[in-house]
């Protein structure tokens, strides 16, 4: 398989790899959805995770599916996230990484989306982020929606564990807008605005995006920009729109 996209350094992807009929000539041929995608894209986010667990053979399929510089971000199960609130958590990310271990290198990012019930609280984030890293290296990104994650105390906690902040939009907070913590990962998330998950980004938007993109990719590893927008199926046109622009 070869891929339309290089090692480019900047990463643009969505959330998931359905395609639209009518997004289907901005992709090659392949044997299934995720193929097709990867001859586009070179990230993809894993929502699923979320709601359900999956089988280890699932990963590994889904690993082979994908060309050798391709990337996954597996989000955390919401059991650990929304249920468990951080606490009491070591049988479920045991249980967790058992899964996606097995998309071996393959594994690029995790992403720990946080309920916007959920406070900081530094001991119960401190214990949580502990027992996270003693299970992975793999570069985590963290999308709280509570406005205490956003003082120096809780930032400062995200970076000694090499935790980065998502920046996202619509943004709960005005310092949700741009990657925080940890920078050497730098992670957008783009949900939709001004309705989330459906609507469409205009040029303008996604030029001004760009440009923030473009001038954060210095900090570390390669940046990705996540469209989440897929209900109505435009997160496949934005990206691909992001892809064009910041190649240009």
């Amino acid at each position: 398989m070869t891929p339309a996209w290089r090692h480019d350094r900047i990463k643009v992807g969505c959330a998931g790899w359905s395609i639209p009929s009518r997004h289907a000539h901005l992709f090659g041929p392949g044997d299934s959805a995720l193929a097709r995608y990867a001859t586009r894209f070179p990230v993809v986010e894993i929502n699923s995770s979320f709601y359900r667990p999956h089988q280890p053979e699932t990963y590994a399929r889904w690993a082979a599916t994908v060309p050798e510089g391709f990337r996954f971000c597996v989000k955390l199960p919401r059991s650990v996230s929304h249920e468990r609130r951080l606490q009491d958590t070591g049988a479920a990310l045991d249980a967790f990484f058992s899964q996606v271990r097995e998309l071996g290198e393959k594994l690029g990012r995790l992403l720990l989306q946080l309920p916007p019930s959920l406070a900081y609280d530094a001991r119960t984030a401190s214990t949580f982020l502990r027992m996270l890293r003693r299970r992975t290296d793999v570069a985590i990104v963290c999308e709280p929606r509570h406005a205490s994650w956003f003082t120096d105390d809780a930032t400062g906690m995200l970076e000694r564990h090499g935790i980065g902040r998502a920046a996202v939009d619509p943004a709960p907070v005005p310092d949700a807008a741009h990657p925080g913590a940890d920078r050497s990962h730098s992670y957008w998330r783009w949900h939709g605005a001004p309705r989330i998950y459906y609507s469409e980004y205009d040029r303008d938007a996604l030029r001004a995006l760009a440009e923030r993109v473009v001038r954060e990719r210095g900090q570390g590893d390669a940046p990705w920009v996540i469209f989440d927008n897929t209900a109505q199926g435009f997160a496949i046109q934005n990206a691909a729109q992001m892809q064009d622009m910041v190649a240009a």
